[in-house]
């Protein structure tokens, strides 16, 4: 009996075998023709294909071409791409990280096969290789200073011409063409925008993205405000570059007050690890038992521990907001 059941069930496997194969075959065919003819279609009109132009703005993350193409399926870099633009610097993300990845590895390594404890070399590695970010934040910072030290000079522009009979945008082009940088560059592509065909109040809100100071976002809100209810847009400017003037040399006069306060946090930040360096330098056996022992790398952490807690209440003392 059961050489028939496996004769049946052979024979059925066999026709259901040569069904599928027919309709495959038939569905192959017909997927060939379809390939076929639009390869004909591509082929007959190849103009088409080749006068279309892209014109979305390309960014290019790294000039590593794979690196690139990671970072950009990643999607996760917009902040640092916006810091480099901020800070006037060429850099792509993709060289800032790997030069901080460089140095992290570079310094840790040396640490490690120095001392040979993988926790103070991680901690010193990590230190060096945020030093292209915070390179990167200080031109940052000293690019927005610059910007609010002329933004007075650039509202009293845009005040004369608009009393002289000029519209917003055209005034907005004025300071482009007429003031220095870095303010120049930011009025010029508000500017752009609004010809290429931005609204207002979307050019206004990217310059305020551009450039996060304060002094900017006054700057637009009257801009806005105006836009919605009407007013003196002249006098309103006028005004606010007397504050923004006011406040800039209240700003300078507490930078001069708190000096001793930041040279102090300074002093106290890199004292520690210069003196150490020193010590090791005249005399590294001695020195070495700070991690060379639980007790020493115990104050070591310690001491590394207070030092950055003492940093930071310094730094909240002295940084008063205006």
């Amino acid at each position: 009996m059961s050489p028939i059941i496996l004769i049946v069930f052979g024979a059925a496997f066999l026709v259901v075998v040569l069904v599928l194969w027919a309709s495959t075959a038939e569905s192959s065919k017909q997927t060939r023709a379809a390939v076929t003819r639009l390869e004909s279609l591509v082929t007959a009109a190849p103009t088409i294909q080749d006068d279309t132009l892209d014109l979305r703005k390309q960014e290019v993350l790294s000039s590593i071409p794979w690196l690139d193409r990671i970072l950009v399926q990643m999607d996760v870099f917009p902040r640092l791409r916006l810091l480099l633009y901020q800070a006037d610097l060429n850099w792509t993300v993709g060289a800032l990280l790997l030069s901080s990845i460089a140095i992290a590895v570079v310094v840790g390594y040396a640490i490690y096969l120095r001392a040979g404890v993988i926790v103070l070399a991680t901690g010193l590695g990590l230190l060096a290789g945020s030093g292209p970010l915070i390179y990167v934040l200080r031109k940052r910072s000293v690019r927005f200073t610059n910007f609010e030290r002329l933004l007075p000079e650039a509202l009293d522009l845009m005040v004369g011409a608009m009393r002289a009979g000029h519209s917003l945008t055209s005034t907005i082009g004025m300071v482009g063409k007429e003031m220095g940088q870095p303010i120049a560059k930011e009025f010029r592509k508000c500017f752009d925008e609004q010809q290429f065909g931005i609204e207002t109040r979307t050019a206004m809100l990217n310059l305020v993205a551009r450039v996060p100071i304060q002094p900017v976002r006054i700057i637009a809100t009257a801009v806005l405000i105006q836009k919605d209810s009407g007013g003196n847009l002249a006098e309103v400017l006028e005004k606010a570059a007397y504050v923004i003037r006011e406040r800039f040399q209240l700003r300078r006069q507490i930078s001069v007050h708190t000096a001793q306060g930041r040279l102090t946090g300074w002093i106290l930040a890199i004292l520690p690890i210069g003196l150490g360096f020193l010590l090791y330098l005249i005399n590294p056996k001695h020195f070495s038992i700070l991690w060379q022992r639980p007790t020493g790398l115990k104050m070591l952490y310690g001491g590394s521990v207070m030092t950055i807690i003492g940093t930071l209440i310094i730094r909240k003392i002295v940084n008063i907001r205006v």
